[in-house]
């Protein structure tokens, strides 16, 4: 079996793999580097806008690097399964490293906002060429123990973001975390040049400037369009409505042009595989739940619960150390038995169940019983990114590894935004149908969360506890849908075993 999995679709795979310590750090670093900037910036917000005066266009800076990462997943893909994925890894931290320093440089947020969408077309080639190197220089089997590694790692620069940002703003000013990119990411390159070349056979490059337009519109004005949405304001909902609409137009105009063209950007043959299919919606699924949950349980445990903001970041210490336990524990397990679905249909369970207990019974739990369910909880969440991977890498094939690769990066961000938005719309609109003024209330405390207004007073809060207690109920319930979603497409996936 060990030889079949070595040739694979006739591309040389190498009998022998690299050196652990050859591997990881070359790859990790660049995955480090792209996922930590899109939360470090979190906590400098605030002091961006004091420094700039445009608070009304912080937001700017945050979804640019989303929309130009998003946008880049698919197009370092086909770069890399044509010309080489690790020369391709130094176009991408050359990029990411210049527009740091620009970032750092800007004085306007209309200039560190390009230099954001520079920096987001960097990031978005790290984390797919991250991945796909990992099928390129990994026999299939082992490919799972490195991606659990790896999802680890995304889980742990999620978490260490806002932390480090907002340390180096306190310290040592805003512009220090785009600054510190460019040391880490020089290390990186070095690293690079550490993993061994690949000569098997590579795709041909042929542009797709029609399916680049039309992709990018969509993304555009969808991510434009939850941004809208997510503010829970009607009267921003009409501007909303329009950029979905000329979304979903843009959708259908690029899967006409990719049905059409012989070179798409977007894969449509490679994406109706029902392994690749099965996966990526997985993977849309289990970001829409994982990020939801990680963006409102502090709001919860503020509002309903009463922590104070660094009560909340220690509560949320075990999901994170759960998720990437569970990664690494999955992945060895991969590894070892060859099977996959297994793993991620027995933690969806979970799960969506730790999730219903959330929604029925968190009132009525203790602070370590409430600890003990987000571990439990971020434990199960961890079965299921590393399995994604290596399931649709192993039925693209090598050739195809970049394309794959990007097809998971793009459905979890997309996966992400949208469980994000409507999670966020629940919990709005559910106030402001049964209470107003604790709709208004509750949009002021989850400002506060983010930095930008005063917390409420107890007696504030307690006049509207009933309220979003129910709401916060609905959205737990959503999120639960979205993990028994991904239940459904994980146990349909044909794909069992390695």
């Amino acid at each position: 079996m060990s030889n079949e999995l070595e040739q694979q679709d006739g591309a040389a795979v190498p009998a022998k793999h690299p050196a652990f310590l050859t591997v990881f750090p070359s790859i990790m670093l660049p995955m480090f580097l792209a996922v930590v900037d899109q939360t470090i910036i979190a906590t400098a917000l605030p002091a961006i806008a004091a420094a700039t005066g445009e608070v009304e266009r912080a937001s700017w800076v945050v979804i640019s690097y989303l929309i130009a990462a998003t946008i880049a997943a698919p197009i370092y893909g086909r770069l890399g399964d044509s010309f080489g994925r690790k020369p391709v890894m130094y176009w991408a931290l050359a990029l990411f490293i210049v527009a740091s320093g620009l970032c750092a440089a800007s004085p306007t947020i209309l200039l560190l906002t390009l230099a954001r969408i520079l920096q987001g077309l960097g990031g978005g080639g790290l984390m797919t060429l991250s991945q796909a190197l990992v099928g390129e220089t990994i026999p299939p089997r082992e490919r799972a123990r490195y991606q659990g590694y790896l999802a680890a790692v995304a889980v742990c620069a999620n978490t260490f973001g806002p932390v480090a940002g907002g340390y180096l703003t306190e310290h040592f000013g805003w512009q220090s975390i785009f600054l510190v990119n460019i040391p880490i990411g020089l290390a990186a390159v070095l690293l690079t040049m550490r993993l061994p070349v690949h000569h098997g056979a590579r795709a041909k490059w042929r542009a797709d400037p029609g399916g680049l337009l039309f992709f990018t519109i969509f993304v555009t004005a969808a991510l434009l369009a939850l941004e809208e949405v997510q503010h829970g304001d009607p009267s921003r909902l009409p501007v909303g409505g329009a950029l979905l609409a000329a979304g979903l137009i843009a959708l259908a105009l690029l899967v006409r042009q990719e049905n059409r063209t012989d070179s798409p950007l977007i894969p449509l043959k490679l994406l109706r595989m029902p392994e690749i299919w099965h996966s990526d919606a997985l993977a849309a699924c289990h970001g829409a739940a994982l990020v939801s949950l990680i963006t409102f349980l502090p709001v919860y445990l503020e509002v309903v619960r009463g922590t104070t903001p660094s009560e909340t970041g220690l509560l949320l210490v075990p999901l994170t150390i759960g998720i990437g336990a569970g990664s690494l524990i999955t992945g060895r397990l991969v590894s070892t038995t060859g099977r996959t679905t297994v793993f991620p249909i027995t933690g969806l369970i979970l799960v969506t169940a730790n999730l219903m207990v959330l929604a029925f019974f968190a009132q009525s739990l203790g602070t370590w019983s409430f600890v003990v369910l987000l571990l439990w909880n971020g434990l199960f969440m961890g079965t299921v990114m590393g399995v994604v991977q290596v399931t649709v890498q192993s039925a693209a094939g090598t050739m195809r590894l970049g394309e794959a690769a990007a097809s998971v990066q793009f459905s979890r961000s997309i996966g992400a935004a949208f469980g994000t938005a409507l999670v966020g719309t629940m919990l709005f609109g559910w106030l402001a149908i049964s209470n107003p003024d604790a709709a208004r209330a509750f949009a002021t405390m989850v400002q506060h969360v983010g930095g930008d207004a005063p917390p409420l007073s107890a007696a504030q809060r307690a006049a509207i506890l009933p309220d979003i207690v129910s709401a916060f109920r609905a959205g737990f319930l959503l999120m639960a849908a979205f993990t028994a979603g991904g239940l459904l497409l994980a146990a349909t996936n044909p794909l069992r075993r390695l």
